[in-house]
C-alpha cells in the first residue's frame, strides 16, 4: 500500500496580496506564473522610466512615474485576483483538505 502526499493548497489570497504591494511581480510569481510576473515587473520600470523621461520639472513624484505606478496597481490587483481563483478552484475541489482531524 503506497502512501499518498498530501495536497499542497495555494498560497492565501491575501497573503499573495501582501508580497505584490511590497514587491511588483512578485505576487504574479507566487501564484506559480513566473512569466506573467516578470513581464509585469519589466513594464513597471519601463513605463516609469518612460513617464519619468518625459514628465516636466514641475511635475510631483507620483506624476513623474505615473506609468510605472499605474502598472504597479494593476499588477497587484491581477495577483490578488489569480490568487483568489486558484484557492477558490482548490478549496471546491478539495473540501476537506487541510482541515484537523482528516482521516481520508
Amino acid at each position: 500500500m503506497t502512501q499518498e502526499k498530501p495536497l499542497k493548497p495555494p498560497l492565501h489570497p491575501l497573503l499573495v496580496l501582501v508580497i505584490a504591494v511590497l514587491l511588483p511581480g512578485m505576487g504574479q510569481i507566487a501564484n506559480g506564473q513566473a512569466t506573467r510576473g516578470l513581464l509585469f515587473a519589466f513594464t513597471t520600470v519601463a513605463l516609469g522610466y518612460v513617464t519619468a523621461k518625459y514628465a516636466g520639472p514641475d511635475v510631483s513624484l507620483v506624476g513623474r512615474y505615473a506609468g510605472g505606478f499605474f502598472i504597479y496597481a494593476v499588477a497587484i490587483m491581477d495577483a490578488y485576483r489569480w490568487a483568489k481563483v486558484r484557492f477558490e478552484i482548490f478549496r471546491h475541489a478539495h473540501p476537506t483538505a487541510g482541515r484537523v482531524g482528516n482521516s481520508t
